[in-house]
């Protein structure tokens, strides 16, 4: 039975006289690895690895880490996105024009290259559009597991829903699989990225050379997607 993903801890530590914080991840790999993504510096350890040995990796490689922090911070973050008649948003890397009116049957409606939403109430356009691109994310996604999972000779896993800020996708020791709505405004190879890897880790739960192997087995140009994964990752509005 597969084995819940190894958590992250949050830590802290002093570089130059500077205070960061990093994620530390530990796992069957072999070496030690530093990365910067949407969440800052990352850490991915062997599980035996001694602290001192984690830091000092750390150290050695300082400045390379407050450079790269620095370029991470200056970054523009998305605006929130106001949702009013006319507003554009990316579905699947697809634009859709958000069109507020009735809606026969349903507070929203896909038509084209339109999204039709319908807010009752106090329920305002920011609310039923989330409602409307979740009902969507969750179709999507069990399509896209349903292709994906008997390549690896799986049956379709349990899925849920995930609003997590810093996670894209997660795996369960039940062996279910958690997927962030936000993937839809994705386009839909990323989309394809995240399931991979998830799916991969119903047969590796680690990041070791197996594990990629299985991701490359489904997703031959991986590397190209987790990048272009990074650099949309902060580009999603909020609303």
């Amino acid at each position: 039975m597969p084995r819940t993903t190894p958590p992250e801890a949050a830590r802290s530590i002093v570089i130059a006289g500077q205070p960061v914080t990093y994620h530390l991840r530990r796992s069957q790999r072999r070496t030690i690895g530093l990365s910067i993504d949407h969440r800052g510096l990352r850490v991915g350890a062997p599980s035996r690895a001694r602290m001192y040995d984690i830091e000092s990796l750390i150290h050695e490689h300082g400045q390379w880490v407050l450079d790269k922090l620095a370029k991470w911070r200056e970054r523009p973050a998305a605006e929130k996105l106001t949702i009013t008649d006319g507003t554009v948003i990316f579905v699947l890397g697809e634009a859709l024009t958000v069109a507020i009116t009735p809606v026969a049957r349903s507070r929203w409606q896909f038509t084209g290259d339109r999204l039709y939403l319908s807010p009752t109430g106090s329920v305002t356009p920011g609310e039923i559009l989330e409602k409307a691109l979740r009902d969507k994310a969750r179709s999507i996604f069990i399509e896209r597991l349903m292709l994906f999972a008997p390549l690896l000779g799986l049956s379709m896993p349990p899925l849920r829903l995930s609003s997590a800020r810093t996670r894209w996708g997660s795996c369960s020791h039940h062996g279910g699989i958690s997927l962030n709505w936000r993937l839809i405004l994705m386009p839909l190879p990323i989309v394809d990225y995240v399931v991979c890897h998830e799916l991969a880790h119903l047969r590796e739960m680690n990041h070791s050379p197996r594990f990629w192997s299985v991701v490359e087995q489904l997703c031959p140009d991986w590397q190209a997607r987790r990048r272009q994964l990074r650099q949309l990752a902060r580009q999603i509005p909020p609303f």
